[in-house]
């Protein structure tokens, strides 16, 4: 088994037990080598409601990868905030909860969001 597909493996598990609703949707994490991506998304109405990447051009690109992260969760808590969302369930997208991915949910934390 390869590392994409254990790691989808590992997501889809995650997705049987965390659901996102119109009243607490889900913050979905997607990282790649170069790049992170996350989305607030209403599973029930299937529909993105807040996004961010650090390919956006608020993000810094001189500093570490995962200081791009934490400014990434910052800007998505600045976004949610002003479609009145505070309150979401965090998927990590069957990434471990360390390095990038947990300094993106700090960055979340720091600007507002809760989980």
């Amino acid at each position: 088994m390869g590392k994409a597909s254990r790691r989808k493996r590992i997501h889809l598990r995650i997705r049987k037990k965390i659901r996102g609703t119109a009243v607490r949707p889900r913050l979905a994490v997607y990282r790649s080598n170069k790049e992170i991506y996350c989305q607030i998304i209403d599973d029930v109405a299937g529909h993105t409601l807040v996004s961010a990447s650090s390919a956006d051009a608020r993000v810094d690109k001189g500093v570490p990868k995962t200081a791009q992260a934490s400014q990434v969760g910052k800007i998505l808590a600045e976004n949610a905030s002003a479609k009145d969302i505070s309150n979401v369930v965090f998927d990590r997208g069957g990434y471990l909860y360390h390095g990038r991915v947990k300094a993106l949910a700090d960055g979340a934390r720091e600007g507002g969001l809760k989980f």
